[in-house]
């Protein structure tokens, strides 16, 4: 079985793409269970995120493979394969580790270096745990990609430039302060204010309380806003969050509502944050236009703008906001493109360029270097475990010998006494093992390297081992899926 993953992501597919190929949350179980139905995948884990939706599995055939996972991509996402495919990328074994390992340290994110994504990765493998698709290998890749994710947020600055997708939005609301016309965008990196000075006094609104709009309001909270409204439509779960808010916030007046006080919420509102994961528009132009409406005749002055703030994918606010006045949106294109602006301006930066920079780009080579000796020390781990079965099944079978000698020796000299019976018996268990010492030590050691894995073969051929013992050795090597949760 092999490694593969196939999927999509904002670097190969336009948003508009991205949006109609989005999973819901039921969807991802479905998808799973059908991948693994399919015959050429032993395991499945799905990574689906504002801006990427990735199918992992392990296969026993590449082409295959490729074909069923793509299909079963088209199906679930509901797009059609023959327009998916343009777009679709496809890695293989230790270039699917590679990108698994990248997307972990945040260097494949729309903002380079963010760290949510490890959370991501987590309910990934947790999906998989609980409906038992993700057996050994990927249990174990996805474990090692969140300890890499870790360990390069803890062993190089890359945490400097990374931001969450939630802190990059509000950047881009607040840098257009003062200087967009009305129902327009800023245009990344204009404007000079901060954003604690844009939020500060500002009344908010959150619409959802799923882990990214927790975020947003958790982030909205510590930027100064005085006023914060979650609403969710389980109103429960709105009412933690807040409860916990307010608690951590001086002064900060949090409350939560549920969806269907929404409109009224809305006219009282600065600034507005959706991520749910609904299948339709939550907020329309005309409901935009509704609320600002009753915002002029309640305050008598038209001047109030309304900054929206879209991370949903498929998104929740009408992209027609933008024509609206008074209005001005930054939703998931914006942000891809506002992020391709701060990358290309980097990549083409001088030596004699500002020192966070350089700081940046020698953060994310360092990052680079830990990813690529992790995929290496992955690859030899698995190779290692990949002869385990086949040593054990060795070990087994000189027990087994060693036992049946054993038992002739007691029917041929029934007269030993114990003392001995168990010192001949120690003897011979001594012979066995130093002779199976130095092979099998060896034999993992060369495992471990590019090309191993024929040692276990070469094992089984000489020693004419059982391939059923074998493969029950396997069974019992990889064990429960849910034995390790990160």
């Amino acid at each position: 079985m092999s490694l593969l993953v196939v999927g999509l992501s904002h670097r190969s597919a336009p948003v508009s793409v991205l949006e109609r190929a989005a999973l819901a949350p039921e969807a991802r179980g479905k998808l799973l269970q059908d991948t693994l139905a399919a015959e050429p995948a032993g395991e499945a884990a799905v990574l689906s995120t504002c801006n990427r939706i990735e199918l992992y599995a392990d296969v026993d055939k590449f082409h295959a493979g490729v074909a069923e996972l793509s299909t079963q991509l088209g199906v679930h996402c509901g797009v059609a394969l023959e327009e998916l495919t343009p777009y679709l990328y496809v890695h293989y074994e230790d270039r699917a580790v590679h990108h698994l390992f990248s997307v972990a340290c945040g260097l494949d994110s729309m903002v380079v270096g963010e760290g949510q994504i490890l959370g991501q990765i987590k309910d990934a493998l947790a999906l998989g745990q609980e409906l038992h698709t993700a057996g050994r290998l990927l249990n174990d890749l996805f474990q090692q990609a969140l300890r890499v994710g870790k360990r390069a947020h803890s062993e190089t600055g890359i945490d400097r430039a990374g931001q969450s997708l939630v802190s990059f939005g509000l950047e881009q609301l607040a840098a257009g302060e003062g200087s967009a016309a009305d129902g327009g965008t800023p245009a990344p990196g204009s404007g000079a204010v901060g954003t604690a000075a844009w939020a500060r006094g500002r009344r908010a609104l959150v619409i959802g309380a799923g882990s990214m709009s927790s975020l947003a309001a958790t982030t909205l909270a510590r930027a100064g806003v005085a006023e914060l409204t979650v609403a969710n439509r389980t109103v429960e779960r709105a009412e933690r969050l807040t409860a916990v808010l307010a608690e951590q916030s001086d002064g900060l007046a949090a409350r939560a509502v549920p969806m269907g006080e929404v409109a009224g919420e809305l006219a009282r509102a600065d600034v507005v944050v959706s991520c749910t994961g609904s299948t339709g528009l939550v907020l329309t132009a005309d409901d935009l236009r509704t609320a600002l409406a009753a915002r002029q005749a309640r305050t008598g002055s038209g001047a109030h703008r309304l900054d929206l703030l879209d991370l949903a994918m498929p998104r929740d606010i009408d992209a027609a906001a933008h024509r609206v006045g008074g209005v001005r949106l930054v939703d998931i294109e914006t942000l891809a493109e506002a992020a391709a602006t701060a990358a290309e301006a980097e990549s083409s930066a001088s030596a004699g360029a500002p020192a966070a920079v350089g700081s940046m780009a020698a953060d994310v080579e360092q990052v680079r270097t830990i990813v690529s000796e992790e995929v290496a020390a992955f690859g030899a781990a698995q190779r290692a475990a990949h002869i385990t079965p086949t040593v054990v099944a060795l070990r087994t079978m000189a027990a087994d010998v060693v036992a049946s000698e054993i038992a002739r020796l007691d029917g041929r000299l029934p007269d030993l006494d114990d003392k001995e019976r168990a010192e001949i018996k120690q003897t011979v268990r001594r012979v066995v093992d130093k002779l199976l010492h130095a092979p099998t030590v060896r034999v993992k050691q060369l495992a471990g390297e590019p090309g191993g894995a024929g040692y276990a073969d070469a094992l089984r051929e000489l020693f004419d081992l059982d391939p059923k013992a074998v493969a029950a050795v396997s069974r019992a090597d990889s064990g429960d899926p849910q034995r390790e949760r990160a």
